[in-house]
């Protein structure tokens, strides 16, 4: 069964969420915090690169894996779906190995309790 991923739509959740609690590492930033009016049977979480990492070619490969990292998580580890999650990744993760990066996501999503 494939989860419902859904990413977040209005200025005012991403907002909300940078005002929340944070989880940092060498390759990207996690926000996540409760919002109001929120399916919990869904996951909400949205991908930001910035315009500074590179051209969209490299932006969008980087969104790719982060996607792919969370649909593997989804189904290894127990995510809050009560939660909503803003991630925003860093320029380390053009240069580094695919392996590396979900390690090291995996660990930091499941220190969010």
């Amino acid at each position: 069964m494939k989860s419902k991923i859904l990413a977040l739509s209005k200025n005012e959740e991403f907002k909300n969420l940078l005002k929340q609690k944070k989880i940092s590492n060498k390759y990207v930033t996690i926000f996540f915090g409760s919002l109001a009016n929120k399916d919990d049977s869904k996951l909400n979480i949205s991908f930001v690169t910035k315009k500074k990492i590179g051209n969209a070619v490299k932006r969008n490969k980087i969104k790719r894996r982060l996607r792919n990292i969370v649909n593997e998580a989804v189904k290894k580890i127990t995510l809050k779906f009560s939660y909503s999650y803003l991630v925003i990744a860093k320029s380390t993760m053009l240069n580094n190995e695919y392996k590396n990066i979900k390690e090291t996501l995996f660990q930091d999503l499941e220190k969010i309790k």
